[in-house]
């Protein structure tokens, strides 16, 4: 008897580190913003948005005159609002009303038990909601824009809804499986171990990959996408891109591919800023910068 309690508190020790380890190793690292809009020039209002659980999230909201055309920026995972201004700073400038906000556990916005792409969206639809509630007159024209698990959120938000007038997606994976399979093949994990670890985070986020898989959101999208990508991402490959416009070839997509850029290449992004404000303009948003 005492050699079977032996074994079961064995087994319990091995399923519990297993646990933790996953917890742990996908766990987002924050970072916690320094500085703030105004050190770019422009002119903001820090806000506290409401989301679930009576959680907060931290952001910024920048004013374009009385403009009724707004992009809503979501960052990635382990980012910030901050780390988006230099993308978010050719839109402001183009007249667009500009909001940022750091996703739960990110930023400055409040803990919660753990990330997800379906948290970062659900962030995004209170985002939203707040926006329509403090600043309706911003609500004329709606875009969001988003960066890596930012951007699968904001494709999948978009899946479920009918108010946004654009998505401009940057650096997305085409599937949270593959990213799964990526990451832990660097491990040297056995397949079986690899199957597991999928089926838990699965069990924990309360989703099927599949049911998230930007590849299939983009189908459930009625607006134009725009997908960004760098030819050089070594994170999330440029094949990704190309697996999403082909599996949903009736989506109305457009793919920019960003020579020399990488993931997380925001300077590459923000320097193909025209032919992002392009895209908008391309789909009936107002702009005043000179394309």
């Amino acid at each position: 008897m005492s050699a079977f309690i032996t074994v079961l508190l064995l087994i319990a020790v091995v399923i519990t580190l297993f646990v933790v380890g996953i917890h742990w190793g996908f766990r987002a690292p924050r970072q916690i913003e320094n500085g703030t809009p105004q050190d770019l020039g422009f002119a903001f209002e820090q806000v506290w948005i409401p989301s679930v659980a009576n959680k907060r999230l931290f952001g910024w909201f920048l004013p374009a005159g009385n403009a009724t055309q707004t992009l809503v920026i979501l960052h990635g995972w382990g980012s910030n609002a901050e780390l988006m201004l230099p993308i978010a700073a050719p839109f402001r400038q183009a007249g667009l009303n500009v909001l940022l906000f750091d996703a739960r556990n990110h930023g400055q916005s409040d803990l919660h038990s753990f990330s997800s792409l379906p948290r970062f969206a659900e962030d995004l639809g209170y985002a939203l909601a707040w926006l329509h509630t403090q600043h309706p007159q911003a609500m004329g024209k709606l875009a969001v824009l988003g960066h890596s698990v930012g951007a699968g959120a904001v494709l999948l938000e978009a899946s479920r809804r009918h108010d946004l007038a654009a998505v401009i997606s940057v650096s997305a994976f085409a599937h949270p499986e593959w990213v799964m399979r990526r990451y832990l093949q660097q491990l040297h994990l056995p397949l079986l171990l690899i199957r597991g670890v999928n089926r838990y985070v699965q069990w924990v986020i309360g989703h099927r990959f599949a049911a998230i898989a930007p590849l299939n959101s983009v189908c459930h999208i009625a607006c134009p996408i725009l997908l960004v990508h760098g030819v050089d991402d070594q994170v999330v490959p440029l094949a990704d891109a190309h697996a999403i416009v082909s599996h949903c070839p009736q989506a109305k997509l457009t793919l920019l591919e960003i020579p020399d850029a990488g993931h997380a290449s925001v300077e590459k992004i923000e320097a193909h800023a025209p032919e992002l404000l392009a895209f908008l303009q391309c789909h009936g948003f107002v702009l005043q910068t000179a394309l």
